[in-house]
């Protein structure tokens, strides 16, 4: 009796055989879940995340410079701008294509940066060793402090006549009047990146037994680098403006040279053109020069 009133209670009221259709399974939830978008960022490889970092930082920079071309574009077209003075930068582009296809750029080009990189490498080569060398003993930079603060707030362009009356008006005396004007900006980076060094770590090497050239060699050096490559980063751009600067006198050729000559001939979208290149070259130049940099300061985070 009690057997058979079970089994009407178990057909009247059976239990789930499953899972209500409304409720997911585990699996199936994991499954909804790792398609969202959050997911699937999360998802990512390193390589991509860091590839999508460098996108939007590219991106970011790339903006102020099409709005600043966009408005370069419209200015004349708008009447905003007299365009006999400020042509659109189509027609500058356009110049500057002329100037490409009949060999005159690239020949001033090859003249602008035999100057400009002669004087750098020069400035370069001296500058670092001695201010590593004034850094070091402090009673030369206190004996030649006074004096190369002079030499340093004496603006290089007021200099152009002495270097002109001295040297005359050929390439030796651009080359020498851009190597005065790198010397000083690369110089004093220098001291001041190796007298400012964190003083524990000079303690703590020397604890350590170490000689005063390894001391300098593996501390000292070492530590004073970013600034030493801050100063060259400025000496770099130093080059450019006193090299374009010095071109506008005495020079057949250059794009300080081409500058000048388009204005006095009234050819504004060639001279435009030539001030578009030096830019364009400049940018440049300060890349291969973070890179190196990035290269002999590797163990900055």
């Amino acid at each position: 009796m009690s057997d058979t009133t079970t089994d009407l209670r178990v057909a009247l009221d059976p239990e789930p055989a499953s899972t209500p259709s409304s409720v997911p399974s585990p699996r199936r939830a994991e499954e909804g879940r790792g398609t969202t978008p959050v997911a699937v960022l999360a998802r990512r490889t390193p390589v991509a995340r860091a590839v999508g970092r460098g996108l939007t930082v590219a991106l970011k920079r790339v903006i102020a410079v099409v709005a600043f071309l966009a408005l370069w574009q419209v200015a004349p077209q708008a009447g905003w701008v007299e365009p006999a003075f400020l042509p659109p930068f189509t027609t500058v582009i356009q110049a500057l294509g002329r100037l490409i296809s009949d060999g005159t750029l690239w020949t001033d080009i090859v003249a602008s940066l035999h100057r400009s990189l002669t004087g750098f490498v020069v400035a370069n080569a001296i500058a670092i060793p001695l201010g590593l060398l004034i850094a070091w003993y402090r009673t030369a930079a206190d004996v030649l402090s006074p004096l190369l603060t002079v030499f340093l707030n004496t603006a290089a362009v007021a200099l152009i006549p002495v270097f002109t009356l001295i040297l005359g008006i050929g390439d030796f005396s651009k080359i020498a009047m851009i190597t005065y004007a790198c010397f000083w900006v690369v110089l004093f980076n220098t001291i001041s990146g190796a007298r400012n060094v964190d003083p524990l770590l000079v303690k703590s090497a020397r604890s350590l037994g170490l000689s005063q050239l390894s001391l300098f060699r593996k501390v000292v050096l070492p530590a004073a680098v970013p600034t030493i490559f801050t100063g060259v980063r400025l000496s770099g751009a130093a080059s450019m403006m006193v090299l374009i600067t010095t071109e506008f006198v005495g020079a057949k050729a250059g794009l300080g040279y081409l500058i000048i000559s388009a204005q006095n001939n009234f050819q504004i979208p060639e001279m435009y053109a030539g001030i578009l290149t030096i830019s364009v070259i400049g940018v440049g130049f300060n890349f291969l020069l973070l890179l190196l940099e990035r290269r002999f300061s590797r163990w900055r985070p």
